[in-house]
């Protein structure tokens, strides 16, 4: 059955400007970094990025070890954009990165120009595009110079291959030189991508700022602490959960009794406002105009719709936040 967007699917959404840019994104965009791999099931993917879109989600981002394996995100989206988006690439923003290991040897890792754009090769071989219209460089390199790497960035878009350039996981003070260089270049830098939630807010020390005093968009990963700040934990840890698997990036220790608690005093003030704590999350992440858009993961496509809700309300009283920051402090 051919798939037809919804028609009033740009209604359903806001958008923000990203930085200085003439780009907009939407307040919530799509991250496929969990279960859009090759383990996973096609018919479930396709219609979380089917609602996704009907939605007025027009941004769509991976990075080249996706998965799992490494790669098969990017495979899968490739071919769901040809069966089903074909006629709708103008109205989609896609970004991927490159930074984490992909291949075995010198060259498969970090951030040489080598490795940066053999990587954007692979990408686009495996989403079946020509370019795609943000290429990150996924961390920072603590070997490659600085100027490699953004010099790497700037080839990239000169060749057509991306439309823009963006930073992810990068701090403050490597933040900032990555985009003086990269306006030197004459390529500015369009968005950094960090790691940012109520219970990650380490951008707050300075890197927010140097965001906005260049005039660089912010889309934080992570925002629900990957399910802690959902009602998933409220009463302990289901058997299956994240943090029950032994290899996931949450831990069962990060789940102290004093996390938990801070879980359930949340999860009461969302309560009060109406919303989940997942939604409350999202929207306390978007309440901060320095923030362009907040990226989210779906298991299920009722999953999305929920999280979506959190643009509803999305405004928060002073007394709202100043509870919030008693009940996150150490």
């Amino acid at each position: 059955m051919t798939y037809i967007p919804s028609a009033d699917r740009y209604k359903k959404m806001r958008y923000r400007r990203c930085g200085n840019s003439g780009i907009k994104l939407p307040e919530i965009s799509l991250g496929l970094w969990h279960n859009f791999g090759g383990v996973d099931v096609t018919e479930n993917y396709r219609k979380i990025l089917h609602l996704a879109f009907d939605s007025g989600i027009t941004h769509f981002d991976l990075a080249n070890n996706y998965g799992p394996p490494p790669g098969s995100a990017e495979d899968n989206f490739g071919r769901i954009l040809k069966e089903d988006f074909r006629g709708y690439r103008d109205e989609l923003i896609i970004s991927t990165k490159a930074g984490y290991t992909m291949w075995d040897g010198p060259y498969g890792d970090w951030g040489s120009k080598k490795y940066l754009v053999s990587s954007l090769d692979q990408s686009l071989k495996r989403m079946q595009l020509d370019y795609v219209d943000i290429f990150y460089h996924h961390r920072p390199d603590p070997e490659t110079p600085l100027e490699e790497t953004m010099n790497a960035l700037d080839l990239i878009v000169r060749q057509g291959k991306a439309l823009y350039a963006g930073i992810s996981n990068y701090p403050a003070d490597k933040a900032e030189k990555a985009i003086k260089i990269l306006k030197e270049l004459g390529t500015p830098c369009l968005i950094h991508q960090p790691k940012y939630s109520m219970f990650e807010r380490w951008v707050e020390g300075g890197l927010l700022d140097v965001l906005e005093n260049e005039g660089v968009g912010c889309i934080p990963f992570s925002p629900l602490a990957q399910g802690m700040l959902t009602n998933k934990y409220l009463h302990g840890i289901p058997e299956d959960s994240r943090a029950a698997r032994p290899t996931g990036f949450l831990q069962t220790s990060h789940l102290t009794a004093a996390r938990l608690s801070q879980i359930k005093s949340l999860n009461d003030l969302a309560l009060l406002r109406g919303q989940s704590l997942a939604q409350m999350a999202l929207a306390w992440l978007l309440k901060d105009k320095r923030v362009t858009s907040v990226l989210i993961g779906a298991s299920r496509a009722e999953q999305l719709a929920d999280s979506l809700k959190a643009l509803d309300n999305i405004v928060f009283s002073a007394d709202e936040l100043a509870q919030i920051e008693v009940i996150l402090a150490p």
